[in-house]
Order: C-alpha cells, then sequence, then structure tokens
C-alpha cells in the first residue's frame, strides 16, 4: 500500500516530467542521454523515498537528483567517443530549446556553476531560495553566480549589438 509521499511524489513526477527532460536536455543537449537521465533520476528517486523528509520540498529533492544525474552523465562523456550526428535518429521527442538559440548557446558556455543557476532561475523558474536548496549552496551563493552569469551574458549580447551595426 502507497503512503501519502509516495504517492505526492508519483503524482509530482508524472506531471511535471517535459520540465524534467528540458532541464535534462539543457544539460546533455542530446535526447536520447536527457531521456535517460530523467529515467535515471526517477528511477532514483523512487529508491530513495524515504530520504525526503519534507514531502513539501519534493521539487528540490527531485531537481537535485536529476542535475547530478546529469553531471555524472557529463563526466562519463569524457571517456566515450560521441557518435556523429549524421548517425543518429531524430527520435520523436523534439529539442525544448530553439535550434538557433544563441541565447540558450551562450548559457551553456557560462561556467557550470553559472549556467546551472541560470538554468534553474529562467527555465525552470525556481525560486533563489529553491535553487540555494537543490545545489546546495548558500542563498547569497546563488545571487552572486545569478549576477555573475547575468552580467557575462549581457556583456556578450551587447559587444554582439555593436558588432552588427
Amino acid at each position: 500500500m502507497k503512503n501519502a509521499r509516495e504517492t505526492k511524489l508519483i503524482a509530482y513526477l508524472v506531471e511535471d516530467q517535459a520540465r524534467f527532460y528540458r532541464l535534462a536536455y539543457s544539460y546533455l543537449r542530446n535526447r536520447e542521454e536527457a531521456l535517460d537521465a530523467v529515467q535515471t533520476a526517477v528511477c532514483k528517486a523512487l529508491e530513495k523515498q524515504e530520504g525526503l523528509r519534507n514531502a513539501d520540498a519534493v521539487r528540490t529533492w527531485f531537481y537535485r537528483i536529476l542535475i547530478n544525474v546529469c553531471t555524472d552523465m557529463l563526466r562519463q562523456r569524457r571517456w566515450i567517443a560521441p557518435v556523429p550526428v549524421e548517425e543518429t535518429d531524430t527520435g520523436s521527442y523534439e529539442d525544448p530549446l530553439p535550434e538557433d538559440g544563441s541565447l540558450a548557446r551562450r548559457v551553456d558556455a557560462l561556467p557550470p556553476e553559472l549556467a546551472s543557476v541560470i538554468r534553474l532561475r529562467f527555465y525552470e523558474e525556481l525560486s533563489l531560495r529553491e535553487i540555494s536548496a537543490v545545489l546546495d549552496c548558500s542563498l547569497s551563493t546563488v545571487k552572486t553566480r545569478l549576477y555573475a552569469g547575468l552580467k557575462k551574458l549581457r556583456v556578450e549580447l551587447k559587444g554582439e549589438a555593436y558588432e552588427g551595426i
């Protein structure tokens, strides 16, 4: 018999799966890896649900699991040769980020700690406190990283605007 925590967790996982895929894709930039990351994170969450002390914190708890899975997959990439794009199947999932998204590419080019804060704040619309919980760092660190990341993006985008003139 399912307890209230498990029921709430399953409802959350089913309801927000598109958001999880979008977040995983923003880290991994590969459909199949993003789907694998979400599946792995869901399995880990279901296995470790007893570790969730506060059922109301399920959102930040699961995002932390998903980001850790994505980070692990990025570390493993160093040891695996990438498959050329022309050999991959397009699959049924659409890329959640625009193909020509120069802003998305610029976010990817930021240092990982800055990019993570920007993704969670603007892609996933988490509050600064939630980001602090997900990344396991202080609120002031989150604010500093957000400010630094936005400043770098602003400088790059202004430079691009001047080049186009």
